[in-house]
């Protein structure tokens, strides 16, 4: 996606861009849903009562995917940080 380096705000985009695009808005709504449901979880019941009645092996799934999820927006921080500068 590193082919074009004119500014996009002055041009169509093309397909690829607009697909970019398209899956980060989903993205976005998909984060918040997920920030939302958490935040739910967390005011209704204690760690305890979800720890208790959850299915172990698939929250340690979700927590492991979650961590890999933060730590590829860590990188994207990161590399933001350093375009800044």
């Amino acid at each position: 996606m590193n082919k074009k380096p004119e500014d996009s705000t002055q041009r169509w985009l093309d397909i690829e861009e607009v697909r970019l695009v398209a899956d980060l808005r989903i993205m976005h709504a998909k984060v918040n849903e997920l920030f939302e449901i958490v935040d739910a979880l967390k005011a209704r019941y204690d760690e305890k009562e979800i720890r208790h009645y959850a299915d172990q092996p698939i929250l340690d799934r979700d927590i492991a995917r979650v961590d890999e999820i933060y730590l590829w927006f860590l990188r994207l921080k990161e590399e933001g940080l350093r375009l800044q500068k």
